[in-house]
């Protein structure tokens, strides 16, 4: 499976899904550039520590992933995105 980065259509599902920032300590990573960063290693299969510049820092990643798994978020917006692309495809 080749990696994309994530539409602008993808990305209207899956924000709204995300915790909202919260307002005090140190501004978080940009959303969007996580999910694309989680998503590439996902679907590339690489390491965490390979993950391209571009992405930003590899730990704040994989705390993002980390989070949004023990909160349940990730399999919420991945069940959304099921469910979305199976009704595109009737």
């Amino acid at each position: 499976m080749q990696f994309q980065e994530i539409t602008d259509k993808q990305w209207d599902m899956i924000e709204p899904r995300l915790p909202k920032p919260t307002r005090t300590g140190r501004p978080r990573a940009d959303d969007r550039t996580m999910i694309n960063a989680i998503i590439f290693v996902l679907t590339t299969g690489c390491r965490w520590i390979d993950l391209p510049v571009r992405y930003g820092s590899k730990s704040s990643a994989h705390r993002r992933f980390q989070d949004l798994q023990q909160k349940g978020i990730w399999k919420k917006i991945l069940t959304h995105a099921i469910k979305y692309a199976h009704k595109q495809n009737k």
